[in-house]
């Protein structure tokens, strides 16, 4: 029997609602599957290839819902869910009891844990430090910027190897780990750490590029880094040297996007006053109410800097 899960790609959250996910569907639903892992990521146009959907059951885990008939299970906490109004109304006319969304949840992989200890009767003591990571990570519930851009713990390190790996078979081991050893046993890893140090080094690098290029104006930081070869940050920085600013708002280019970046400062003495995902939803993203983000065509670098302008504009405080 397979399994195949779709995740979030490149994402803590994503990848730790594949880990608990796995341990529950072992637990619970078929002791013996054969699990799959795919990384799925916000592109401009459809979210899904039908090829994806290859196994005698399916699940997404912190991602858009598909209507496919061949979509078993689905968990999500996004307010921007759904592609598109039918898409809401076949959930909604699903009666299943294995899809589920929760827009109030921090994290996904909290919101996965409740439905499994709630509706199935399942809980995984060895879980907990990850989900209490995941809530912490997705939710921003940091103690403060510096906390999550100088990562002193074992789990903010592995959340930048995560996000800064390319090949998805090394994230589906990270996965598969996760479900049998700890955060700090899989950081020491020899594996980990020969990924780690390149990834620090680089993180450090984009700290000091980000502090060149970042402009602040009436609550708002923005830089554009479309001419170089990054393509995913960690959020926090331009709130580690902008603490006075409200929102952040960014353009980086990748091989299959241009992606524009909208967030919310958690501890900005101004309080954040918009709906994000409202408002990247005007141009074909989403997202949640304190962040959010717009996909577009690798090529549509111009049209990315021309809707950064016009979101920066709806974001500014008046004084």
């Amino acid at each position: 029997m397979k399994l195949r899960i779709l995740y979030h790609g490149n994402c803590f959250d994503g990848v730790s609602s594949a880990a608990f996910f796995t341990k529950f569907y072992k637990a619970k639903i078929h002791p013996e599957a054969e699990i799959h892992y795919t990384p799925t990521m916000h592109r401009a146009g459809n979210a899904f290839d039908s090829e994806q959907f290859d196994g005698d059951e399916n699940a997404i885990v912190d991602f858009k819902y598909s209507p496919d008939p061949r979509l078993t299970w689905w968990f999500d906490h996004h307010q921007s869910a759904f592609l598109s109004k039918s898409d809401e109304e076949h959930f909604n006319a699903d009666r299943s009891g294995k899809k589920f969304l929760d827009t109030t949840s921090k994290s996904c992989c909290e919101f996965i844990a409740r439905i499994a200890r709630d509706r199935f009767g399942f809980e995984d003591p060895s879980m907990a430090e990850l989900i209490e990571w995941a809530h912490i990570i997705d939710g921003a519930l940091y103690e403060s910027p510096a906390q999550c851009v100088e990562l002193r713990s074992s789990a903010l390190k592995l959340m930048q190897v995560i996000e800064g790996e390319k090949d998805p078979s090394f994230v589906e081991r990270i996965i598969k780990s996760l479900t049998v050893k700890s955060l700090d046993e899989i950081l020491e890893s020899s594996e980990i750490q020969a990924k780690l140090q390149p990834i620090l080094d680089r993180h450090r690098e984009t700290v000091e590029l980000i502090k060149q290029r970042a402009v602040y104006s009436k609550g708002v930081v923005s830089f554009d880094l479309t001419d170089t070869d990054i393509d995913g940050y960690n959020k926090f920085i331009p709130y580690y040297f902008y603490p006075e600013t409200t929102y952040n708002v960014s353009l980086t280019r990748s091989s299959f996007r241009t992606k524009i970046s909208v967030g919310s400062n958690p501890w900005a003495p101004r309080p954040r006053t918009h709906n994000i995902a409202e408002i990247c939803e005007k141009y074909g993203g989403g997202g949640h109410a304190v962040v959010g983000a717009v996909s577009l065509r690798p090529e549509d670098v111009e049209l990315g800097k021309k809707y950064v302008r016009e979101i920066i504009e709806t974001l500014q405080f008046e004084n």
